[in-house]
This record gives structure tokens, sequence and C-alpha cells, in this order.
């Protein structure tokens, strides 16, 4: 005994101290990380951006929230915040003489997309030029692409450019063999996000909402591609029918591109242009090294006390803290609150990208909105998504700023509780009984379908959220409670939709929504203060290590994590809820 003992305190401090050597590695390198020093540009030198990693909407403080445990290496997510920012630092920077956009894919939202193709857009009233190049290009890459001054592809690459599509995975065959009932409760007959738990295709409504959505959003890069290629919509249009873009040469015959290249003779083009020798290097400068380029002059922030806080609220809402990918009830309000109580901060833009969650949630975010925009401007610009719960949060704001590509809407409400009773009986064997008090003491049990007086009393909660949900936007947005009837029912709106229809403002992007704060406020110098303030590293760390199975699942699955972040946010979510009923992402 005395001799296992020994081994087992052995064994123990063995795992302790590899443990403690790997935490101090970790730290170190994150030290490393966070004390490299500034870069200097040197002239004549071209601004490199390869945009294959995630782009997120602000860049995250903490070491570990995109750190790659596979390779152990830093991780790579870009803010969006931070990118336009480096872009307009280079159009400042007089070492800039241009910008390299090396493309293949994109992982973002359209939305995003079309921000960062409008940035750039403004960089090139410098007369700086832009270049784009890929061995191959998504349609999401493209569409970025076509805003250079001229576009190169790999001889033996192609353009994914065939239009949109949407798809919807549903789940309720795969239910049925395992044994579960999905009982899905709502109100709005277009929403639909419980579809894909009780029905094998698209209901009528859906299927009606999806396209027109998909339309619109096809129409924006349609006319955003043909003002920059000087190419005819219904030319854009028969290019993609007939997938003209596969191969090199009929891309250059259709005006898609203006070159068929190798990357080596990019860098000919790049050294006539910067007018260097053949032999000599072309001076590429990678995002990771110019975003620790200093800022030009004309870009220091100003002295002024006054400042614009932009409040980042992104992902699933949930109850709680959440994180900086997820719209935690109680830290996305405590940041509104702190903002409106800043006396520096002149007004609050409030950055919603998210498809909504728990309806309760959403009230804790709203109620802080509203004290918010009692006391100061409040504009509300919109992501990539900003629906259902993501809307509800936003319906009090003086004014709602959308990209027309947003997705927004969906003003609607539904519940599900799973009835895993064929499943545990019949499939696992597992069976349940209990003893209560009371008649509804077991109400939202899995483990046997819900009784008639269930489901009306769910219904009753759902038809009354719904109903505070509409007079919320009525009363919000100063419109008749039968106007937002008419409208809401659960439908999803593209960004030019909804402004059509009065849920939306102004279209434009986060820039144009700081700009539209500092009218409002009545300032003109001001500084910029970002919300929530993100965590000491202490417990950037602790949180760090707690998403570790997230980024490894991601890293693992790539593309198709979307899929089993969906699956996942299913299950968490509980309660009554505002959910978008889908996802669009741009490949």
């Amino acid at each position: 005994m005395k001799q296992f003992f020994k081994f087992m305190f052995a064994s123990m401090l063995g795992f302790f101290l590899v443990f403690m050597l790997f935490f101090l590695l970790i730290i170190g390198m994150v030290a490393t990380i966070g004390k490299r020093e500034p870069v200097e540009v040197a002239a004549n030198s071209i601004f490199h951006l390869q945009l294959k990693t995630e782009i997120i909407d602000r860049s995250s403080d903490n070491p570990f929230d995109s750190f790659d445990f596979i390779s152990f290496t830093p991780g790579s997510a870009i803010g969006l915040n931070e990118l336009m920012r480096n872009i307009r630092k280079a159009k400042e920077d007089e070492n800039i003489s241009g910008i390299f956009l090396d493309l293949s894919i994109t992982q973002t939202g359209w939305s995003t997309i079309r921000e960062i193709r409008e940035q750039l857009t403004d960089f090139k009233k410098s007369g700086k030029f832009i270049v784009a190049y890929g061995d191959v290009m998504t349609q999401g890459a493209f569409y970025l692409a076509s805003v250079a001054d001229e576009i190169y592809i790999n001889p033996e690459g192609g353009i994914d450019f065939r239009g949109m599509n949407a798809e919807v995975m549903f789940f309720k065959n795969m239910l049925e063999k395992i044994g579960v009932d999905a009982q899905v409760i709502r109100h709005g007959e277009y929403k639909s996000a419980g579809e894909p738990f009780y029905l094998e295709r698209l209901s009528p409504e859906n299927r009606e909402q999806i396209q027109e959505v998909i339309s619109s959003m096809w129409n924006t890069a349609l006319k955003d591609i043909s003002d920059e290629r000087n190419i005819s919509i219904n030319r854009l249009m028969e290019i993609a029918d007939n997938f003209e873009t596969r191969n090199p040469a009929s891309a250059l015959e259709a005006g898609m591109i203006d070159g068929i290249a190798y990357r080596d003779e990019v860098m000919d083009i790049f050294r006539e242009k910067l007018d260097i020798e053949a032999d000599k290097k072309v001076n590429l400068v990678s995002y990771s090294r110019y975003n620790r380029a200093p800022l030009p002059k004309s870009m220091i922030p100003t002295r002024s006390r006054d400042r614009i806080a932009v409040v980042y609220g992104q992902g699933n809402i949930i109850m709680g803290e959440g994180g900086e990918r997820s719209m935690g009830g109680d830290r996305i309000a405590k940041a509104l609150r702190d903002a409106r109580l800043n006396n520096s901060v002149k007004a609050i833009v409030f950055r919603v990208n998210s498809g909504g969650g728990s309806a309760l949630a959403s009230e804790v975010i709203l109620r802080e909105a509203m004290l918010a925009a009692e006391e100061k401007p409040l504009i509300v610009s919109m992501g990539d998504v900003a629906g259902s719960g993501g809307y509800y949060v936003a319906s009090y704001a003086d004014k709602i700023i959308a990209n027309p590509g947003t997705l927004t809407g969906s003003i609607g409400v539904f519940g599900m509780i799973p009835n895993m009773q064929e499943l545990f009986n019949d499939k696992l064997g597992i069976t349940f009984d209990n003893v209560k008090t009371n008649e509804l003491a077991d109400l939202g049990s899995v483990s046997r379908p819900l009784t008639r007086i269930e489901r009306e009393i769910i219904q009753q909660e759902i038809e009354r959220v719904y109903e505070t949900f509409v007079n919320h936007i009525a009363e919000g947005r100063g419109l008749p409670v039968e106007t937002v009837e008419e409208i809401a029912q659960g439908r999803i709106w593209s960004g030019v939709d909804a402004k059509r229809i009065g849920l939306v403002d102004e279209l434009g992007g986060l820039n144009f929504a700081i700009e539209q704060a500092a009218e409002m406020a009545g300032i003109e110098e001001y500084r910029i203060t970002e919300y929530p303030v993100q965590k000491d590293l202490l417990e950037q760390i602790r949180e760090g290590f707690g998403g570790i199975e997230a980024r490894w699942m991601r890293s693992k699955l790539g593309n198709s994590y979307k899929v089993y972040e969906s699956m996942q946010q299913a299950t968490e979510n509980a309660g009554i809820l505002m959910r978008m009923p889908f996802d669009i992402y741009i490949e």
C-alpha cells in the first residue's frame, strides 16, 4: 500500500509539473506576441491583404480567443474594426503605394464583405492602386476583388461565379429514426426557425422569403460588380447562368478579369507599377506586420474629451455573460449602461450582428438600450444579420443603419421542447416515473409528449411575447401596430427591403453609423471608445482555456463548423426564443 501511494503521488506530481510547464510556455508565447516591436514601413511598399481567415466584428485582446491548439500557433481571426482602420491607415501612409488583394476564399458574411469593399473604394480615392490575384476565387472573394483596378487569375485557376444558393438542412427524418419529436410551437407564418425539426423541405412561406432575400442580395452584388467592371447586369446574369468563369480563358473573354498570370508574373506587374528593377524584391507588408505600424499623423486620435461609444454585440443572444462571440444579456446590458453613464460619451453606436436567441436575454438588453436612447443619441449599425432578437434589441434606436445585404426583421417567436420518449423507451430501454405535488410540476419534461393543456399554456406565452415584440417595434419605430403586423409574422428582409418597409432608416456600414452619431451629437472632434471593455489577462487566459473545445472543432470541421454550431445553439437555447430561421454563408 505504501508503494501504491508513492507511485500515485509521483504520478500526480509529474502531471502537475507537465501542466505547469505547458502553462508557462503558453504565457511566454502570449507575452512574446504582446511585446512585438512596432514595424517601420519602407518607402514604395505594398500592403499585402490575404483575407482567407475568419473576420469578426471586433478583434479580441484575448490571446487565446483564436489560438490554434492543433498547430500550436497564434490564431488569425481578424477584427473588422481593425481591418478597416488598417485600410484607412494605408490610404494615408506615404510609404504604401498600393494594396495587393491576395484572395481565394472569404470566411465572413456578405455585408461584412461589402463594408470592406466600401473601405477599399475609399482607399482608391488616394490615387493608389489595388491589384487582386487568386489561384482560384470563390464568389465572395471575387465580389471583394471586383473593386480592384486589375484582377488576375492563375492559368489553371478559375472563379466560382454562378449565382446565390441558400440551402437549408432538415433533421426531421433523422429525429424520427432515433425516436425524437421536436414539438415546435410558434407565432408567425414565416417564423421558420423550427422547420428543420418537423419538416422535410421548405414551407411555401419560407421558400418565398429566402428567394426574395437572396435575390435582393444578388441584385446588390450585380450592381456593384457592374459599376466596377463596366459589364451590364444582364450580361453578368448570362455569365453566371453559363458559368463562364469556370476557367481563366473564358473569364478573361467575359471581361471578369484583366489577365491570366502566375504569382511571379504578378510580382513583375508590381515592379512595373513601383518603377523598380526586375531583380529587386517587391516589398510586401503582411497584415500582421502592418497592424503594428504606427498611425499616420492624420489618424492620431484627437485630444478632445468627447467620445463616441461603439458597443459590439455579436452572436447568439443568451442569458448571462457570454463572450466575444455571443451576446450575453448581462454583459451587453452592462456595456450599454456603462456607455450611458460615461459623461464623456456623447453618442452610442450599437453594432448588432446577431440572429437572435433568448427572448428574456433580448429583453434585458433592450431595457438598457431604451434607457440609453432617452439620454443620448443611439444609432444601431447592423452587420451581416440583425434579425429576431437581434432586431428586437435595436427597435428603440434613434436611427437604424443596415447594409443592403443585412438579414433583418424575423419579428416572430417560437419555442421547442423535444419529446424523447421513443428514444428513451424503445431505442435505449430507459423508462421514467415520477411523483409531483401539482398538475404542471413536470411541464417541459422531455421524457413524454406535451399534453393539450401544456401546449395551450406554451402557445399563450408565445403569443404574449410576440405581442410585446410587435408593440415594441411599433412604439420604437413610430409605426401603427397594424403595419408592424403586416411586415412581421417572422418574415426575413434584406437591408434594402427593410429600408423600403420602414424597419431601417439608412443603408451603410459601421463608419457611416459613427458619422451619423457624431452629427446627431453635434460634435466634430471625438475619440472612439469600444465596449464591452475587454477583460484583463488572467481572466482572458482562464476563458481562453475554456474555449479549447470550440476552437479544436472549428479547426477540424472548417466551413462545416457552421452546421455543428447551429445544432449546438439549438440545444443551448432554453425557454421562448426569438431566433432567425436560417443563416446565409457566401463562399
